[in-house]
């Protein structure tokens, strides 16, 4: 199940800017026949996944620690703030249950963040609501200030007493203890998630039917900012030209990026000079390689550990996320318009 909120975290945007360092907990309930849990959460250090825990046992499963990390959080203290979400989520689950005349497959998630900036000073929390894989509200907290946004029709007098309520449990209550578990974390897991490691990048140019392509590929590298950049003759190639560009993970925990341009055979006839480069944390100056011809055999070798790493993903994310996110939303059918309106 804690796979499944992996594969969910992979749409949330970069939770933190470049040297700052990020907590998230995405919390799942489900209501109906479901082979999952109906509730449980995971936690995220970073983009590391570091513990997830299990509804339906009540017990915390620690990921990929290698020492004793039973001091990060007090256990007692979660399982109480558990409990109380948990009950929320049925409050809210039984209201829209009723309205809609339903009580299978209706999935709820409560997202909420928090980060340290990269002078160890506290940065903004962020908390979403969302309702069969759509946010309902987002509050978010930097500063001593709160940002309100709702896609519900309530009225501003409506919203009001559960607001004010929301943002003091946010200050008192969630912020703190989310910022000392995340210093916890980083204490126990700073080498995991400080640690560099070069990117593995080529430039090669391959024949299709409609004329070439000419794509860069960046593999292998941690942590995942990186800047690739093709160039044509010197210039940077237009984004409207490229295609590609999105960040993948790799099975090891280190991710790709792929940039191709397509060259249609009335243009293979002009000549051009093409390079890629990158940067990235892990590299003292900004790494440049030139093109390469691929006659097919020479790439199988480098493409075979990238997609043998990101296939599985893929389809992975599209079978969970189709089931549990979108969760019967064609059967649902205006459902999700009746449920915004009486929210």
């Amino acid at each position: 199940m804690d796979r499944i909120f992996l594969l969910l975290l992979l749409s949330v945007p970069a939770a933190a800017p470049k040297g700052s360092h990020s907590l998230l907990m995405l919390t799942t309930y489900i209501e109906g026949q479901t082979p999952f849990p109906h509730f449980g959460y995971v936690f995220m250090l970073d983009d590391v996944k570091v513990l997830y825990y299990d509804g339906e046992t009540r017990t915390f499963i620690r990921r990929g620690n290698t020492t004793n990390e039973d001091e990060v959080f007090d256990s007692a203290e979660l399982l109480t703030i558990n409990d109380q979400t948990e009950r929320s989520f049925r409050e809210k689950s039984a209201v829209v249950a009723q309205k809609l005349n339903q009580t299978d497959g209706l999935v709820f998630q409560k997202l909420l963040l928090c980060e340290l900036k990269d002078n160890g000073e506290p940065g903004q929390m962020v908390t979403r609501f969302g309702f069969q894989g759509s946010t309902i509200d987002e509050l978010q907290y930097l500063d001593k200030t709160f940002t309100y946004d709702s896609t519900t029709n309530e009225t501003v007098q409506m919203l009001k007493m559960p607001l004010e309520n929301s943002k003091w449990r946010h200050e008192k209550v969630c912020y703190p203890v989310c910022l000392q578990i995340l210093k916890n974390f980083l204490e126990k897991r700073g080498n995991q998630v400080n640690r560099k490691v070069k990117p593995k990048v080529r430039l090669l140019q391959s024949d299709l039917s409609s004329g070439s392509r000419v794509s860069c590929l960046a593999t292998g590298f941690y942590p995942r900012h990186i800047n690739l950049t093709l160039f044509r003759d010197g210039q940077p190639v237009s984004d409207d030209e490229i295609t590609g560009g999105d960040l993948l993970p790799n099975d090891d925990g280190t991710y790709q990026m792929r940039k191709i341009l397509e060259i249609r055979k009335e243009e293979q006839g002009e000549k051009h000079n093409y390079t890629c480069t990158a940067t990235h944390l892990s590299l003292d100056n900004k790494l440049e390689v030139k093109l390469e011809y691929d006659h097919g055999t020479p790439l199988k070798p480098v493409l075979g550990s990238v997609l043998g790493s990101v296939l599985p993903v893929v389809v992975l994310v599209m079978v969970i996320v189709v089931a549990v996110v979108i969760w019967r939303v064609r059967k649902a059918g205006k459902m999700w318009v009746k449920f915004v309106n009486m929210i």
